[in-house]
């Protein structure tokens, strides 16, 4: 398992944008697929986006496609989620996830996922 840390979260209105960072711990980060996951109260944890190892594949549900993107920097260990248009109903705690175990795939699912971030509230006001 790796250690991560998200970061960026906020208030913002319906309309703006945030991007959200995660910091990994690790040497292999770049062999890892990463993910972003929400989850708004009262409700299931809903898949955001995924990001392949080298980052020339990523996965979005339709109800961020267009306006979110996911990206990464193996570099700097670290994955980000850029949200734009963001509305009401993306309000909701945002977590990362990281894939390390093999065999490595791209997924949807959470229960692919081996390591979770704290969670970093997000809040849009309309």
């Amino acid at each position: 398992q790796v250690q991560l840390v998200e970061s960026g979260g906020g208030l913002v209105q319906a309309g703006g944008s945030l991007r959200l960072s995660c910091a990994a711990s690790g040497r292999t980060f770049s062999s890892y697929v990463m993910g972003w996951f929400r989850q708004a109260p009262g409700k299931e944890r809903e898949f955001v986006a995924c990001i392949s190892w080298i980052g020339g594949t990523t996965y979005y549900p339709d109800s961020v496609k267009g306006r979110f993107t996911i990206s990464r920097d193996n570099a700097k260990n670290t994955v980000y989620l850029q949200m734009n248009s963001l509305n009401p109903e993306d309000t909701a705690v945002y977590y990362c996830a990281a894939k390390t175990a093999r065999p490595m795939f791209m997924s949807r699912r959470g229960e692919d996922y081996d390591s979770w971030g704290q969670g970093t509230q997000v809040t849009v006001s309309s």
